[in-house]
């Protein structure tokens, strides 16, 4: 995109400044589709597609199954490595005030919405770590699990 609505990069970070701006349009890392309405839908950003077995699975998709239980405030879920599929998606779940579910509920409750390879293979409770305007880092979520192993770098 571009426009005088666009940032105009990052601040003191020139190569990603640079790696963002290429050809002099502004790459944000979503994928997206484009419906016949023109209405654009927002399915993933590129970095969080988790690869499993060849088949691409779309974070938001299964963050949106696992919020539709009635004991879910808010979860995010990002791609951790498997030996056989390469990645497989892992949920990070904080449980509504009062509310209770185990990591075999919300995996059951996404196999009733999704295709298997899809829902989860783990489930871990507590609060996401966010940053000050309440964005959810998934990327200290994804560190810990891929600590000394090689991830694809989109």
């Amino acid at each position: 995109m571009r426009g005088n609505n666009v940032m105009a990069g990052y601040f003191a970070n020139q190569e990603a400044t640079h790696e963002a701006f290429r050809g002099g349009w502004f790459h944000s890392g979503d994928l997206a589709v484009w419906h016949p309405d023109g209405a654009i839908e927002l399915r993933d950003r590129g970095k969080d597609v988790i690869i499993s077995g060849g088949e691409n699975i779309s974070s938001i998709e299964v963050e949106h199954a696992i919020c539709a239980h009635p004991a879910v405030l808010e979860c995010a879920v990002v791609a951790v490595p498997h030996d056989h599929w390469g990645e497989r998606p892992k949920a990070f779940v904080t449980l509504k005030g009062g509310a209770t579910a185990t990591e075999a509920d919300i995996i059951a409750f996404c196999r009733e919405r999704l295709a298997h390879y899809k829902c989860p293979d783990a489930v871990a409770f507590g609060p996401l770590p966010k940053t000050s305007t309440g964005k959810v880092q998934k990327f200290l979520l994804r560190e810990p699990e891929w600590a000394g192993r090689d991830r694809r770098i989109n």
